[in-house]
């Protein structure tokens, strides 16, 4: 049976560039092809009204005709259907279609019009974005870092894989609210670093302790930037990163330094043993004698003049041993690490009793030259002058072979650029040749017997503090070891002056 011809019909149909097959709804069979059809598949009308679907259709189970008679079955009764099929040209070139089944009564016959345009590009493209994604996908799966998205009204959008594992989240469970994780104390920064994420980069990174949705804590950073693309995209991305680790070994590394300081001052406290026990020896001898004196003052019969006069001499005596006393337990008490703006110099000036107590048993002679300005930096007070006390310790005993009139130490702040330097010269044997570099890598000193510990321990404090210290030969013979530590900002420096009151500069 032919097609009915409208001449206008058919120019219409033939002008379109979208692919159309009208099938007989009853047998399927094609009653007409638009021009646009048959250019695709590379039939003439003629040819292709003979044509079944195995001419024409990839030969895959998935384009097996039953299942294309399937959809147009369903369009007489259902709407129209929308299915992929992949039709084959009279060259053997496969065109991938999204087609749409249409049932069509018309006057002569019922039809079903299969329209179908080439999605082949398309389909290129989807895979290609499946790749990436799958690709994305198993590459975040590996990740240590969290990534999550939150809309303008702080919802969670998104949360990658590997982000639930770091907040110990189930497949199936929701995220939450940012801030269940948080303690109390942490939200108000928390809101803070969100409410003021940049657009262009990310924010300053900001660490935080969660407790995971499985109870544990864990450390976390966390940078966010806002994000706005076009409609798609609106909101704070996040990216976390489990720290627990890092985190860890840091305080581990603190405590280790914190105890190596501490064994740092003991063991320049038992250095000094003997030095203090003969400065002690003498005001405990002199309470002695003295009260000794006022009891047999107060036996005798007569005025207590005498003893009372004793009594108050003992108690002055017994003052300066407590002072001894006290000095020696301030400095060697266990004290947490507190970073401050001090005076180089007077860091210089609360050891100098020590070292001159040590240098005073070794027939040393001291000198101490101060900067005639102040030397304000930024340091645990306590470990700096544990520097400067090694050093001079270090120094005294290497003028044990020396002549005793000639036995001299010096001790100098100065500034130089931007830098505030302590210098501990002394008139010794010096070290051999080549050994001034290695001096502070440990297992090296320049005494006799000494294993370098204490230099070594130097050179960490200096270094923690962004300071250098070094080791050179002196213009006259002996040694001279240097640190350099960072001046403060002159804004700090305005800015202490302005909040403490005029105190006398020491020299």
């Amino acid at each position: 049976m032919n097609f009915p011809a409208d001449e206008d019909f058919h120019r219409l149909l033939d002008a379109l560039t979208q692919c159309i097959l009208l099938h007989d709804a009853e047998t399927k069979a094609i009653v007409w092809a638009n021009r646009a059809a048959c250019d695709a598949l590379g039939f003439s009308l003629e040819e292709m009204l003979p044509l079944k679907a195995a001419d024409m259709t990839r030969p895959v189970p998935k384009y097996r005709r039953e299942i294309g008679v399937g959809a147009m079955d369903r369009s007489i009764t259902q709407g129209p259907q929308v299915y992929e099929w992949c039709y084959r040209s009279r060259s053997g070139v496969d065109m991938l279609s999204e087609a749409i089944a249409t049932y069509v009564p018309l006057a002569s016959r019922a039809v079903v019009m299969v329209q179908f345009r080439d999605i082949s590009a398309e389909d290129a493209v989807k895979q290609t974005l499946r790749r990436y994604e799958s690709r994305l996908r198993e590459f975040m799966q590996d990740l240590g870092e969290g990534v999550a998205v939150l809309t303008p009204a702080g919802g969670v959008e998104f949360i990658s894989e590997s982000g639930r594992r770091v907040l110990g989240i189930a497949d199936d469970a929701p995220m939450g609210g940012v801030l269940d994780y948080c303690n109390e104390n942490d939200r108000d920064r928390l809101l803070e670093q969100l409410d003021h994420a940049p657009r262009i980069q990310p924010s300053a990174p900001q660490r935080y302790r969660i407790t995971r949705r499985d109870g544990a804590a864990r450390w976390l950073r966390i940078t966010c930037r806002r994000i706005e693309i076009e409609d798609d995209l609106n909101g704070l991305l996040i990216h976390f990163r489990d720290i627990t680790d890092e985190v860890t070994i840091e305080e581990t590394r603190r405590t280790q330094a914190r105890m190596l300081e501490y064994a740092g001052r003991y063991n320049a406290m038992g250095e000094m043993a003997t030095a203090i026990a003969h400065e002690l020896s003498q005001p405990l001898a002199a309470v002695r004698n003295f009260i000794e004196g006022a009891i047999r003052r107060l036996a005798q019969p007569g005025p207590v003049d005498d003893a009372i006069w004793g009594l108050r001499s003992a108690d002055r005596q017994a003052e300066h041993a407590a002072l001894i006393i006290k000095s020696v337990r301030e400095y060697i008490v266990k004290r947490e690490p507190t970073e401050a703006l001090v005076d180089l110099r007077d860091v210089l000036g609360d050891v100098a009793y020590f070292i001159e107590l040590r240098a005073r048993e070794m027939d040393v002679k001291v000198t101490i030259t101060q900067a005639p300005d102040t030397l304000p930096v930024y340091c645990e007070r306590v470990l700096i002058g544990q520097v400067i006390l090694n050093l001079a310790f270090n120094a005294i005993d290497a003028l044990a072979d020396v002549d005793a009139p000639r036995r001299h130490l010096q001790l100098v702040t100065m500034l130089r650029g931007t830098q505030a330097i302590v210098q501990v010269a002394d008139n010794g044997p010096g070290v051999p040749e080549g050994a001034h570099g290695r001096l502070f890598d440990g297992f090296s000193s320049s005494k006799v017997g000494g294993n370098g510990i204490g230099l070594s321990l130097c050179k960490n404090i200096v270094t923690r503090h962004n300071g250098e210290i070094r080791a050179e030969p002196a213009e006259k013979g002996g040694l001279v070891c240097s640190f350099a530590l960072p001046l403060a900002p002159a804004s700090d420096e305005a800015a202490q002056a302005a909040s403490s009151p005029d105190t006398e500069t020491k020299d």
